[in-house]
């Protein structure tokens, strides 16, 4: 569907404008519109898998690790696919409340592509460098988008999204080095063509949902804050879109209808798109990535 005939669609959670600056800018806040309830929810067993985290020594399939993880002092930068770790994470995933909030953007067909779950931890997260999404798992359009829950207040000092308003109607970047390997950002000297000085930083109260769509070229700072950020991270398309690359951080719900019907027929954006690595050996993370270490 294009934005005009979403928009002509009655909003069940966002605002009109709400929606219109999505489509304007590529990336819209919605501040404190998760209830308490949940958001107490997800810390909890976000917290659980913490805990977890102390009796392992180095990443895996499910946790990214950090320089200076030990049990006794846990450094997190990534739980993937929290969905499939915890059933706690499925619920809200696929709840009433996030189906709305999707549908308010995508129409009355909405598909779970894929969820992780970043931490920013204390005095000692790390920066995410300026890149788009869909190089990474590109689909026949570009109606993917990815919405990031703030599990805790989240200022300028912890490192909060960074986004660049119209982005994502402009030209997509490669997210690969001049020898060919996959770095996952936009490279220096393309930097440039990016207008940095417009980006708009998104910070929020705990029960926030920041939104953007799948070109937007976006980024976040290192948390120097004494506080730690979590940020629970679920990706959704329109029903007639498809990937058409491995998903990178797959899993059995990947793909799933939780809003309307599968249609019958898919969409094709004419614009082309960048063909990543084959990640159906598996995939790292965009920190591994960036820094450029070995993925597991």
């Amino acid at each position: 569907m294009t934005p005009e005939e979403i928009l002509a669609r009655p909003a069940k959670i966002l605002s009109d404008q709400q929606r219109r600056d999505y489509f304007d800018k590529g990336y819209v806040m919605a501040a404190s519109i998760i209830p308490k309830d949940w958001v107490e929810r997800l810390l909890a067993v976000t917290q659980s898998f913490v805990e977890k985290s102390r009796a392992i020594t180095k990443s895996d399939k499910v946790f990214d690790v950090d320089v200076g993880h030990t049990a006794e002092r846990p450094k997190l930068r990534r739980l993937s696919s929290p969905v499939d770790q915890d059933p706690t994470y499925w619920e809200f995933a696929s709840s009433a409340l996030m189906a709305d909030i999707a549908e308010d953007l995508l129409g009355p067909n909405v598909k779970f592509h894929h969820s992780k779950l970043n931490f920013k931890w204390a005095e000692a997260g790390q920066e995410v460098k300026w890149h788009q999404d869909i190089q990474a798992w590109p689909h026949t359009d570009y109606s993917p988008l990815t919405m990031g829950i703030y599990l805790q207040d989240t200022t300028k000092e912890m490192g909060p999204l960074l986004c660049i308003p119209g982005s994502h109607n402009g030209e997509l970047f490669d997210h690969f080095d001049e020898n060919g390997k996959w770095i996952g950002h936009i490279r220096d000297e393309d930097l440039p063509r990016v207008d940095i000085k417009s980006a708009e930083m998104l910070t929020g109260p705990a029960g926030s949902i920041t939104i953007h769509n799948c070109r937007t070229v976006h980024a976040s700072e290192p948390n120097l804050s004494p506080r730690g950020r979590p940020l629970l991270l679920h990706t959704y398309s329109a029903g007639e879109s498809f990937p058409y690359t491995p998903n990178p951080i797959p899993s059995p719900h990947s793909g799933e209808i939780i809003r309307g019907k599968r249609p019958k027929w898919a969409n094709h954006d004419p614009r082309p798109c960048m063909v990543p690595p084959d990640w159906s050996g598996g995939y790292g993370s965009i920190f591994q990535a960036q820094q450029g270490q070995a993925a597991m």
